[in-house]
């Protein structure tokens, strides 16, 4: 018998299940995991602990599909009206509403427990990250910012790897913050420029609607922000020539990314979507090498 023949018959929902943690697409987890390591390298002057590494990559994976269940609950009457999410298990009701909830609530409670095996300053700031996943979702309805939620929830990890690796919170650390929060803004534009047209008929908010027809200078001028804050954090815990090249391949990655959507073209805008964690791939590895020559 097959594997997913098994698993039809010990849980019949399990493919629903995958669907709405998004397991089944992990751009979203390389997002969040290439930053979370930035910080982790640097905290640590290249040599993070074990013990850290797994508990931030499994918490990253963990973190994120509870997003993707509280995300996909807020959305779950206005999703049928975008072409993308129409058929997601919670808008044809293949998975109940008290399903997801339970579900934001276990995944949650193993970030928790993962972060246990830190440190107090690490598990207090646990708590900002559960808000800013749980508020996020909902902010569409009420602002126009909502990727700037999205981005402060993104990025909350950074600061917690600094509290796991040094117990403090330097400039360092908040400027790789603030790198992180303009790309995490920059790219999910793109994203949400996707569905702009959808959104505009049924009244959702995104920076994609704010920006209209200025939405190609605005991602262009987030991204040179998140390339000036990396320099600074370059200068500042003073690494070596591999970051300085892996930024320039990287800025020049970015600046692609954005003529590759000049067409404003859905399908344009998804792909440069999908492959913008490839930018903090490229500075994970200008980070790594630096630091191991240092």
């Amino acid at each position: 018998m097959s594997l997913s023949r098994t698993l039809d018959r010990l849980w019949p929902k399990w493919h629903d299940w995958v669907l709405l943690t998004r397991l089944d697409k992990p751009i979203g987890s390389y997002l969040l995991l290439w930053p979370t390591l930035w910080a982790l390298w640097v905290a640590a002057d290249g040599t993070p602990s074990f013990a850290n590494l797994v508990i931030f990559v499994l918490g990253v994976f963990v973190m994120r599909s509870a997003g993707c269940v509280i995300n996909d609950y807020a959305d779950r009457h206005v999703d049928r009206h975008v072409e993308r999410t129409c058929q997601r298990p919670l808008t044809q009701g293949r998975l109940s509403e008290k399903e997801a909830l339970t579900g934001f609530v276990v995944l949650c409670l193993t970030g928790l427990v993962l972060v246990l095996f830190t440190n107090l300053m690490t598990i207090l700031l646990s708590f900002g990250a559960v808000i800013l996943a749980a508020i996020y979702p909902f902010m569409k309805r009420h602002t126009h910012l909502p990727q700037v939620f999205l981005g402060a929830a993104f990025s909350w990890a950074i600061p917690m790897a600094f509290a796991a690796e040094s117990e403090t919170l330097s400039a360092i650390c908040w400027l790789l913050y603030i790198a992180n929060l303009t790309w995490t803004v920059g790219y999910d534009t793109m994203y949400a420029m996707v569905d702009r047209d959808d959104d505009l008929k049924i009244g959702i908010k995104s920076t994609a609607v704010l920006f209209a027809e200025l939405d190609l200078l605005m991602i262009g001028l987030l991204y040179v922000l998140t390339a000036i804050s990396l320099l600074l954090v370059a200068s500042l815990a003073k690494l070596a020539w591999p970051f300085y090249l892996a930024w320039l391949v990287g800025s020049a990655y970015m600046g692609w990314q954005v003529w590759s959507i000049r067409s404003r073209d859905r399908m344009h805008c998804f792909r440069a979507f999908r492959l913008s964690h490839w930018y903090g791939f490229i500075i994970l590895l200008g980070i790594v090498a630096s630091t191991g020559i240092q």
